[in-house]
């Protein structure tokens, strides 16, 4: 490996740090997603219970185990601190970007390609997209998720271009098959239909049918055997768990008409563009290099090959499910990333200051440059009464990191070689990455984080305190006061499930049964909820001998 080579892996390391690792716990986790990948692992390690997932004390089965188990470890790891919670999306999201270098290395080793330029670039692709960091900075499963059929789709591609039947070959379909059976035990079924869906259509483009046959076994049988054993348990724990998962979760989500998020075919279309940013103004000067290099023969072509069918092939299945979120489509960003890779270098490699080029990169430029104006104008002048921030070093903070993408495009767009353009184009996000993790609007802060109200009351309330919450709030009650037994007020939410079982009898309140609750336990009864809804109960509940919120469109903590 050349010193040039070192310098650009390091600088994509320090791109990885500093975007994605050492700003991890400064922001408060978000409901209701952060503090629920927080709770259900912390639940977990407080109760010994390793094989069913539960959320306050009650069964939640709305996914398998093994995320909850990789949260457990990090907290047991580095504590029970915001960036413990975030480290597995964030350490996700690295691991798939190694995938993605040692991807291409491999193959542009094979044939020498600009010395291996196109795996940094790759890498740097896919790191720098808008909805790669947003996802891998946030305590979801989607990251880890991808990180496995990632390493799925690259071991099986590995095993295509291993001599058939050899050792080689079987040990990367094993390995396709024990990342498989990882995905499954994360999110379920998708972890076996996302993979079918890239290597199926890539074998039968490839008119090697019989290999659809002679090379699935062995990584279905892993990928079962790795499944298996948590499989058997939760089945024996608690019977109905399978029945809820597959309908509730598949079927339901992806079929039914009240399917949760539902939206139309076009959703993805219409939405994804702006998570691609800032590559996605890049695809009209790529298109021409991929479909070039496409029909090439060699392993770049085949790659290439294999990744249009990774990303179209998934793309189009999450898109004609009923129910849909922006997170879905996170496994189409690698081969996303390398198809814009050897795009952009095989058209720049004939000519550096390519229109289409330059244009994407104007695009990007006028895009960022009227996002600043409207960000000073909207912070100074305000809009309808709102503005972002109350404190000016957030707002000079955003405008530099915006300020930094701006210089950064007009510097690419200046520059006149290949490897300077690309790689201050993907480093122009990074400033915006970095500061984003201290500049949370105001208004997000106090709709979404009520750990700080939490965090300043959690030492007065003792264990054996009566605590009461409402869905909004439950996940974070639980994690910042570190209890499972919180009575709920009001709907159930997602904990609508867990609450059919007999031992949930008594956790869900109507408003009588709160109010008596309160009158008996005078003195150590709390209650904690949204702003909204303590406005709706405000006239039906006891005074409370304390109050305090987090702001007007925040949280409200109750001591009665």
């Amino acid at each position: 490996m050349s010193t040039l080579n070192k310098r650009y892996i390091l600088l994509i390391l320090s791109f990885f740090l500093l975007a994605y690792i050492l700003p991890l716990g400064v922001r408060d986790l978000v409901v209701p997603d952060e503090t629920r990948y927080g709770e259900i692992p912390r639940e977990m390690i407080a109760s010994g219970e390793w094989i069913s997932p539960h959320l306050n004390g009650l069964r939640y089965f709305e996914k398998p185990v093994l995320g909850y188990w990789v949260h457990a470890g990090s907290l047991l790891m580095f504590g029970e601190n915001n960036f413990a919670v975030r480290l597995p999306s964030a350490l996700s999201v690295g691991l798939s970007a190694l995938l993605i270098y040692v991807l291409i290395w491999r193959t542009s080793r094979r044939e020498n390609e600009d010395g291996g330029f196109p795996a940094i670039l790759a890498t740097l692709v896919f790191l720098s997209c808008f909805e790669v960091f947003g996802v891998g900075n946030t305590a979801v499963l989607d990251s880890l998720f991808s990180f496995f059929l990632t390493a799925t789709i690259t071991a099986f591609y590995f095993a295509t271009e291993s001599p058939p039947g050899s050792g080689r070959e079987k040990g990367y379909l094993f390995l396709a098959g024990l990342s498989c059976g990882l995905s499954f035990l994360t999110k379920g079924f998708l972890g076996f239909a996302v993979p079918v869906l890239a290597v199926a259509p890539y074998l039968v483009w490839q008119r090697r049918y019989a290999d659809l046959l002679r090379m699935s076994w062995l990584p279905i049988l892993t990928a079962i055997l790795v499944s298996l054993p948590w499989s058997i348990a939760i089945h024996l724990r608690e019977p109905d768990f399978w029945r809820f998962f597959f309908w509730n979760e598949h079927i339901r989500r992806f079929m039914a008409d009240n399917a949760q998020h539902k939206e139309s075919f076009w959703f993805f279309f219409l939405t994804a563009p702006g998570m691609f940013i800032p590559w996605v103004f890049m695809v009209p000067a790529a298109v021409p290099g991929i479909k070039t290099r496409l029909f090439e023969q060699g392993a770049a072509g085949r790659l290439l090959k294999f990744c249009l069918c990774w990303l179209v092939l998934p793309f189009l299945f999450f898109s004609f499910s009923n129910g849909k979120l922006l997170t879905y489509i996170l496994p189409c960003f690698p081969p996303f990333a390398i198809l814009i890779a050897f795009g952009l270098l095989h058209v720049l490699k004939k000519d550096t200051r390519s229109r289409l080029f330059q244009g994407g990169i104007v695009v990007n430029t006028i895009l960022f440059s009227l996002i600043l104006v409207a960000f000073l104008y909207v912070q100074l002048f305000g809009f309808n009464g709102f503005r972002p921030y109350s404190q000016a070093w957030k707002a000079v903070m955003v405008v530099n990191g915006l300020a930094y993408f701006v210089l950064f495009l007009v510097w690419a767009f200046r520059s006149r070689t290949t490897v300077s353009k690309t790689l201050l184009l993907g480093l122009s996000p990074l400033l915006l990455f970095f500061v984003v993790h201290f500049t949370i609007p105001d208004l997000t802060r106090e709709v979404k984080s009520p750990g700080p109200i939490l965090e300043q009351y959690a030492q007065g309330i003792d264990s054996k305190d009566i605590v009461i919450s409402d869905e909004n709030s439950i996940r974070a009650v639980g994690w910042y006061l570190k209890r499972n037994d919180v009575y709920l007020l009001g709907g159930t939410g997602e904990l609508d499930y867990g609450m059919k079982y007999k031992d949930a009898a008594g956790r869900l309140l109507d408003m009588q049964t709160a109010v008596d609750l309160i009158q008996n336990n005078r003195g150590r009864t709390v209650l904690i909820a949204r702003v909204k809804h303590i406005a709706r109960w405000r006239d039906q509940l006891p005074q409370p001998v304390f109050q305090d919120q987090s702001g007007p469109e925040g949280y409200v903590i109750w001591k009665f």
